[in-house]
């Protein structure tokens, strides 16, 4: 399977690697980068063909990994309008719809459908990440085994139904590394306030936060039954929740990720526009 991907940047050389290390041949993976520093870097790094332009080479291939930022993609994809032969395309642009990048990529009045959009996350630069996909209908078993098989190299799949549910991916698994480190943030300052210096405070929060997770993905019981297990009653852990109950923490965590799925939508619709 020969991939070319379009954007030399952060996460496609997070994809690159992973593919790498899980086998993908080195000269089927190509890269279409403007910086010549980043092409180096790339080639240097991985083994990679990389070239400035969408020549004839790096256009013959099975994949078209789309990986620019979103706010570039339309001036971007317009040289490579209506000269693709059937090509899986693969986005991982947050918000872009397939719907735009198919009018972007097709010719004379016919939208490139064959596509998949993905949602992969920021722990995907140390393989640790979760990607959401969604696959226009036009993709066979093939073309979803191959969009799979890439960003599994950086960590687990989750296939949606409905495109329009990839907002919903963005507000919590998109954005929700941040929610996270916000929480770390804010462990971190209550252990300072509890006489803690940065580092005791700090390595307490990371690791708590660290082990928790390990521990809830290696249990077949819920995150509710885990922390139910904690909560001794009368014990300090039940007046710890029960301070966050009270500051309403659960509903305004609801809140978050539906207000940052909403501005997903918003800025699907601003960036489609033509």
């Amino acid at each position: 399977m020969k991939i070319s991907f379009l954007g030399g940047g952060n996460m496609a050389a997070a994809l690159i690697g992973g593919m790498v290390e899980r086998g993908f041949a080195r000269d089927d993976i190509q890269v279409i980068e403007l910086s010549e520093a980043n092409r180096a870097q790339l080639s240097n790094r991985f083994g990679v063909r990389a070239t400035a332009a969408a020549d004839a080479q790096a256009l013959a291939c099975d994949v078209l990994v789309l990986a620019v930022k979103p706010q570039q993609m339309k001036a971007a994809l317009a040289p490579l309008a209506a000269r693709l032969a059937g090509q899986l395309v693969i986005s991982i642009a947050a918000g872009l719809r397939l719907v735009d990048l198919g009018r972007w990529l097709g010719a004379d009045g016919q939208s490139y459908t064959r596509m998949v959009r993905c949602m992969p996350n920021t722990p995907a630069l140390i393989g640790a990440g979760v990607t959401g996909l969604f696959a226009d209908p036009s993709v066979d078993a093939g073309g979803r085994d191959a969009a799979e098989r890439i960003l599994a190299a950086v960590g687990s799949t989750v296939w949606i139904a409905d495109e329009a549910q990839m907002d919903a991916v963005t507000g919590v698994s998109g954005s929700g590394p941040a929610y996270v480190f916000h929480f770390i943030e804010a462990l971190e300052a209550a252990g300072r306030a509890q006489g803690f210096d940065q580092t005791t405070a700090r390595k307490l929060a990371i690791d708590t936060v660290l082990g928790a997770a390990r521990l809830a993905a290696g249990s077949d019981e819920s995150p509710a039954v885990l922390r139910e297990r904690v909560t001794s009653k009368g014990g300090t852990t039940e007046a710890a929740l029960a301070h966050l109950a009270a500051a309403g923490w659960h509903d305004t965590l609801l809140a978050a990720v539906a207000a940052a799925t909403a501005r997903g939508a918003e800025l699907g619709d601003q960036l489609g526009k033509d």
